[in-house]
């Protein structure tokens, strides 16, 4: 995502302060510790410089410390409205923080001031596509490539939203584009391999061995090569040579994120703890009583976005993607998950109904029933039994070496950073089914679970004990979802374009030889599947 920096100033530094513009500098050189003190200073001695709140915000957002990030920004522009930048920088903010309507109120704003950036056009056009508004995004798309058409990342995005929609050789046409003008972007080499439909020949591979051989070549673009050069070399059965990629690129960004397999746990031991069959009881009939929300959740990579595609079939329901909201609710409860059994019953039925206010721009139908499918809305079980009382959950499930190999090999735009290590990622996996077994015990037939292996199988079968759960006859459509027509957005987008196939359940076993920490963190989960462990 482009984004909005010190860079398109540097070139103005000269009527400042020498203190700020030693902070731009180190700024612009990422040297985040050098930056902060000296804008500190200068902001105590000058706290209505506009210029330093704005890249004291910029610094914030570097860090992940949005809601500052944002806050700065806001005050900011109420000292100096026309201060476009600072608008710009508010736009990013507000889209990174999962709340683009609002990006898109500030970029109208920074479009008029500046109609010929194509920074604000690609992000502006990136927001549409976050709520639904695919069309309009490409042709901005089209729009801003036709002015300045030699924009590899604006290609690149331009490529995930032809992919979203379905426009598969168009996405591909526009990812070479991207290569084309910038051989080195990794994670251009990267889309291409995720639609999981592109053989990579002789050239291709060589390209990207020689962009990772380069000297100058940055992190994020070297592990999107390796994640990339994993599935080429994984499609022509060079295994270890490909899981070498893999371990490389998954360490590479692992050093990036902060994740702490620990604490995944000990939230899990303190769900357990809170949701008994009495703290259900007490709270029966409280929440919001709406039923058209329909949860499809568990692991990344087990078959959540098959469901929602046969789901989506339906005429009764409509797909709406993965939404943030219900993590955005649970994050702002004090101390959670700790907080719930506070909550009272006006305050349950608060979020329920907030949540149906907050997703309601995601709907373009009026089809009765609508999806949530973001999978790690699993850690969120309870609460989401708590405040939408009548909701449908869906735990979509699939054979914990094939799920976690898929999640090891992908890698993700956002998130999941439990993913980037195989003893990580087999805790987390274990805390997962240890949890929905647990909820299985204390309000029994409120969960759904779909077993991957069972859906290919007898696909039929399964879609109808599906569709009988959430509440609507069977339809002939669903068993024919891969000619439905609509966005996906996750890295499953093309594989649900496609009947089911056995294939994928199988991808592991060439890579049996690696997966020790992953099997070994799996522990009695791994025999028990597709049950829970009996100890449990």
């Amino acid at each position: 995502m482009t984004q909005v920096t010190t860079h398109s100033w540097l070139s103005r530094l000269g009527q400042y302060h020498p203190r700020l513009i030693a902070a731009a500098v180190a700024l612009n050189e990422n040297d985040l510790p050098r930056a902060e003190p000296l804008l500190r200073q200068h902001l105590q001695e000058d706290p209505l410089d506009v210029a330093a709140i704005r890249m004291f915000a910029e610094l914030a957002g570097r860090i992940g410390r949005y809601k500052d990030s944002e806050n700065l920004l806001r005050r900011a522009l109420e000292l100096s409205p026309a201060f476009t930048a600072a608008r710009a920088n508010l736009a990013l903010v507000l889209y990174r923080q999962n709340r683009p309507a609002e990006a898109i109120e500030q970029l109208n704003l920074v479009v008029a001031e500046e109609p010929d950036n194509p920074g604000h056009a690609n992000l502006q056009a990136a927001a549409l596509g976050r709520i639904g508004e695919f069309d309009e995004a490409i042709a901005l798309y089209e729009r801003v490539l036709q002015q300045a058409p030699n924009q590899p990342r604006v290609w690149m995005s331009f490529g995930h939203m032809l992919k979203t929609v379905g426009r598969q050789a168009d996405g591909i046409m526009a990812y070479r584009k991207a290569i084309e003008l910038m051989p080195q972007l990794g994670e251009a080499w990267w889309s291409l391999a995720n639609l999981k439909t592109v053989k990579f020949s002789d050239g291709d591979i060589a390209a990207m061995e020689a962009a990772l051989a380069g000297g100058d070549v940055a992190s994020e673009d070297r592990f999107h090569l390796d994640f990339a050069l994993g599935k080429a070399l994984e499609d022509r059965g060079e295994a270890a040579a490909s899981f070498a990629h893999y371990a490389a690129g998954n360490a590479l960004r692992r050093t990036e994120l902060d994740y702490d397999a620990d604490e995944t746990t000990r939230f899990v031991d303190r769900l357990i703890e809170i949701a008994t069959p009495e703290f259900f009881a007490q709270r029966a009939g409280q929440g919001c009583d709406a039923s058209d929300p329909v949860f499809v959740l568990g692991m990344p990579r087990a078959g959540s976005t098959l469901v929602e595609q046969i789901l989506s079939s339906h005429s009764q329901i409509e797909g709406t993607s993965e939404l943030p909201d219900i993590p955005a609710l649970a994050r702002r409860e004090e101390d959670y998950p700790l907080s719930l059994p506070r909550l009272s019953a006006e305050q349950l039925r608060n979020r329920g109904e907030e949540f149906l206010r907050r997703t309601r721009i995601q709907r373009k139908t009026d089809r009765p029933l609508f999806i949530d499918k973001l999978p790690n809305n699993w850690v969120h079980a309870v609460f989401i039994r708590l405040i939408l009382p009548s909701a449908k959950i869906i735990d979509a499930r699939r054979h914990p070496l094939g799920c976690c190999w898929s999640n090891f090999k992908q890698h993700f735009a956002k998130g999941q950073a439990f993913s980037y290590d195989l003893a990580d990622m087999g805790r987390y996996y274990a805390d997962y089914v240890r949890l929905m077994a647990h909820l299985d015990r204390v309000q029994p037939g409120k969960v759904h679970r779909v077993i991957y292996e069972r859906m290919v199988d007898d696909t039929e079968a399964e879609v109808r004990r599906l569709l009988d759960f959430v509440g609507v006859p069977f339809e002939p459509a669903c068993l024919d979802f891969h000619r439905t027509e609509r966005a996906v957005r996750t890295a499953s987008s093309e594989q649900v374009r496609q009947p089911i196939f056995r294939d994928g359940t199988e991808a592991w076993k060439p890579f049996a030889p690696w997966l020790g920490p992953l099997e070994q963190a799996l522990g009695p989960v791994l025999a028990a599947y597709p049950a829970a462990p009996e100890a449990w």
